[in-house]
Formats: C-alpha cells, structure tokens, sequence
C-alpha cells in the first residue's frame, strides 16, 4: 500500500512539473535547508530553482484542476444540484469530492502512460530527468487535445501570434492549455443546458397549474422540487450523468 502511494505521489510530482515547464530544461535541486550567502552563480540558479519548485507546489491544485477532466465534471455536477432545485444538497464537499473521484477513474489511463513511460524509467535511472519530464508531457498533451476545440485553439494561437502549427506537435503548451480549459467550460455548459430541460418542463407545468387553480401566491419551486426528485430518483439521474461524463472522456 505505501509502495503503491509513494507512485501515486511520483506520477502527480511528474504531471505537475511536466505541465508549466513542458519547453523548459531545468534541473530539480536536492532541497537542503540551510541559510547562507550565495558565492558564485551556481548557488544562486539553485536557490531560483528552489523559489520555482516551491511555487509550482502552491500552484499544484490548480495545476491539477485546470489540466485534468474536474473542470468538466464539477461543473455538470453542479449544475444538475442546482437544476434539481436543492440548493446545498448534495453538500460542497460531496459534489467536489465525487468530482475528484471521477477524475482520477478518467485520468486512470493517462497516469498509467506516464508511469510506464516516465516515472519508472527515471526512478530506474534508466533515462533523465529531463526525458522523464518530456516523456510524462506527452499522454497530458494526447489526453488535453482529444478535448480541445478546434475554435478554442485557432483563437489562443492567434492571440499568441505564433505561425499556423502544421500537427499538434507544432502546438505549444502554453497556448494548449487555455484551450483545453475554454473548450471544458463550453462542453460543460453545453451539457448542464441539456440537464436543465427536463427539470424547467417541471417547473412550467406545475407554475401553470397553479395558476390556473388561482394558487399565485404559493410559490412554484415548493410544489415542483417533489416531482423533480421522484423523476431523477425513477431515471437513476446520478447513474445516467455519471455514464455519460465518462463515456464523453473516452470518445
């Protein structure tokens, strides 16, 4: 069990310094806390180095969220709390939760390349830490741009002013990620659009016959959350948004 976590924890370091250093050869530093003067140029580069890595382990959760299938997955799950008309249940920290699983389930096969490809070739000394860094990029890259719109990567490559990439090897990081990030939000608004139908039918329906029977005062969204969760309970609603967040991963 500790072998297996000290892997998990390996294969995260390798994904969150593959993701902002992707174009940029720099060597990691063995961190020895001491407090002194830096002499000459190399001590110096070594304390940057230090700064860096502690920023990028600051950064480390957004790194992780804005690179990985949450953003999608926490967004719907959201929206499908809030189409159902109850406002904290699930609570946050189920919603997040759930989130974070689901993550981990669709990053599975991606984690998997980098471990193979990366993280036991370099814990095997078998090449260096530079190729383990550009080797864990690849399944992140692969993985990001089976995401992306091709909309939202002609607009970043335009505001980069870069030329036109001929393959998705001419693409940089730094312009893949954003479009990564904008075509999730779009996909998952696209889908909790789609959620709401459904439940806002409810709402019209049961709104009408209110008042038509002369009820106007009492309000809608009282009658109507019953019916909403006897229809999502009856359909197996967390069932079907889960298969269809996953199967939407894997296309």
């Amino acid at each position: 069990m500790i072998k297996k976590f000290k892997e998990i924890l390996g294969l995260l370091g390798l994904y969150l310094m593959a993701t902002p250093m992707s174009h940029a050869a720099i060597n990691l530093p063995n961190i020895n806390i001491s407090m002194q003067n830096a002499t000459t140029p190399q001590e110096f580069t070594q304390g940057v180095q230090v700064l860096i890595m502690l920023t990028i382990l600051t950064l480390a959760p957004s790194i992780i969220i804005m690179t990985t299938a949450f953003i999608r997955i926490v967004i719907v799950l959201s929206l499908t709390r809030q189409a159902i008309g109850t406002s904290s249940l699930p609570p946050n920290q189920v919603i997040v939760g759930l989130a974070l699983i689901l993550t981990f389930f669709v990053m599975s096969p991606t984690f998997a390349k980098i471990n193979e490809t990366a993280y036991q070739p370099y814990m095997k000394n078998m090449i260096t830490q530079q190729q383990a860094l550009d080797n864990s990029i690849k399944p992140m890259r692969d993985f990001m741009f089976k995401q992306t719109h091709e909309s939202e990567l002609a607009l970043f490559v335009k505001l980069a002013k870069i030329q036109k990439p001929k393959n998705k090897d001419d693409v940089p990081t730094y312009v893949l990620i954003p479009s990564f990030v904008l075509s999730e939000l779009k996909t998952a608004f696209k889908i909790g659009f789609v959620i709401f139908l459904p439940f806002l039918v409810i709402d019209l329906v049961v709104a009408s016959i209110l008042v038509s029977m002369g009820m106007m005062f009492l309000p809608p969204t009282t009658i109507a959350m019953p019916f909403k969760l006897i229809m999502f309970v009856m359909v197996d609603g967390w069932f079907l948004i889960t298969k269809s967040l996953i199967e939407g991963f894997a296309t």
